[in-house]
């Protein structure tokens, strides 16, 4: 709009230093016939587009004429419209300058990512109760820019955010929640081979209890006693176990792990998202191993298991800790510059070359 009235005004001092050498009679011909061509297009035109540049261009060069003399002249618009045109032209103007006024200064974005800390940190927490922290923290905001902060970046406010869904529960008790559940694997001759494991929740690690053909309720019972003993022989504490509604779990079962003080808590009907991490592992087994692997029998299939629970536990990274594995933490980082240009890596291959691990030589 600036530049189109730029133009404007630019074009309309020409055209008036055009009319400086004219004489008086041939400027008053120039004019009937502009006002007649006017009205010829004006018979034509019910309603005739103007822009915003045209708008302020003819309220600033109208706005001083009389009523009386706007009346006589053959404008495409109103006098009153133009009047008009000029009032918001002046409003504008004088609001952009109160805007340019200096206000309150904006909070520093260390005050910001604190706020938004403690709103992501502590869902039950209004702006009030952050206030009131950041007071505690020597931190002096006004109630209302907590508020501001927390609406700018999109927070709804504490009631709408405390809410306990599942993931959150999983996430809160996770160094006290195990998860189980079968899943089966076909051998070379067609038949289904029943896979029975456990995963720790806090660190991810993987315990396979067994395989079968049939899995009885005598099976799953002994199963559930050797997972307990390796729990305690690896000084576990664990409150909850998480499992599906399938039928070879049975009452006997259950018991075994009441008896050690851990709750049994069984996920909804067709809702594998509340066992997530289980069913998460059980995909990473099925990609990285039994897709690639042809299983000749259950011995088979229990031997390569056992190699895919130690690739899994001590040297596979997961994201979930960070890259580090559930038996390995994440070892510290080159800072010698020898070191990284001369690296020597080897690569150790499990079961025919299937799982590959890498660690430097020596």
């Amino acid at each position: 709009m600036l530049l189109r009235l730029s133009y404007l005004a630019v074009s309309s001092v020409f055209a008036f230093m055009r009319l400086l050498p004219m004489s008086d009679v041939d400027k008053g011909i120039k004019i009937l016939t502009l006002r007649h061509q006017l009205a010829v297009l004006q018979r034509q035109i019910d309603r005739p587009r103007v822009t915003a540049a045209d708008r302020a261009f003819l309220a600033a060069l109208l706005h001083r004429l009389p009523r009386p003399r706007l009346r006589q002249l053959h404008l495409i618009v109103s006098p009153d419209t133009i009047l008009r045109w000029h009032r918001d032209l002046i409003r504008r103007h004088a609001d952009a300058s109160r805007r340019k006024r200096p206000g309150r200064l904006p909070t520093c974005r260390a005050i910001q990512a604190l706020v938004l800390r403690l709103a992501h940190e502590n869902a039950g927490w209004g702006y009030r109760r952050i206030h009131g922290e950041l007071i505690v923290l020597g931190i002096k905001v006004a109630p209302s820019t907590v508020w501001e902060i927390l609406r700018a970046h999109g927070i709804e406010p504490a009631p709408e955010r405390d809410r306990q869904t599942w993931a959150t529960f999983l996430r809160s008790q996770a160094h006290a929640i195990l998860a189980c559940d079968f899943f089966t694997a076909t051998t070379l001759n067609g038949a289904s081979v029943y896979v029975f494991a456990v995963i720790e929740h806090a660190n991810r690690r993987v315990r396979i209890l067994g395989v079968t053909t049939h899995p009885t309720a005598a099976w799953v019972i002994q199963a559930a006693r050797n997972m307990v003993m390796d729990l305690q022989d690896a000084g576990a504490t664990v409150a909850h176990l998480v499992r599906d509604r399938d039928s070879k779990y049975t009452r006997a079962f259950d018991a075994v792990f009441a008896a050690e003080g851990i709750e049994v808590v069984t996920t909804g009907i067709r809702i594998p998202r509340m066992n997530s991490i289980m069913e998460r592992w059980v995909q990473t087994c099925r990609r990285e191993l039994l897709d690639r692997t042809l299983i000749w029998n259950q011995s088979h299939l229990l031997h390569a298991l056992r190699e895919f629970e130690s690739f899994y536990n001590g040297h596979r990274p997961h994201r979930t800790l960070h890259s580090a594995a559930p038996l390995r933490p994440v070892p510290d980082p080159i800072t010698e510059p020898d070191r990284v240009d001369h690296l020597e890596v080897h690569r150790r291959d499990r079961l025919g070359g299937v799982l590959h691990e890498y660690a430097h030589a020596g």
